[in-house]
């Protein structure tokens, strides 16, 4: 393949790909709040802070094992 051509093709990929996992996210993040919400456990206001503040903070808990797991595990240096 051209290296010229290579290059942004690989920017293109790496960049739908976040794109995707944003979107996701938010899929993610929306029946989450949808759930807490319409079972009237919190108001609409505190679900959506409720959620933001947990997935910003998740990775303290839980840690990075699967950025860890894809950085070793999967592709080899």
């Amino acid at each position: 393949m051209d290296p010229t051509l290579a290059f942004p093709l690989l920017v293109g990929l790496i960049g739908v790909a976040l794109f995707f996992d944003f979107l996701n996210g938010l899929h993610d993040a929306a029946n989450s709040i949808a759930t807490i919400v319409s079972t009237r456990v919190l108001r609409p206001q505190y679900a959506v802070f409720w959620a933001a503040f947990f997935n910003f903070i998740a990775f303290m808990f839980f840690g990075l094992h699967v950025a860890e797991t894809i950085g070793r595990g999967i592709v080899s240096a």
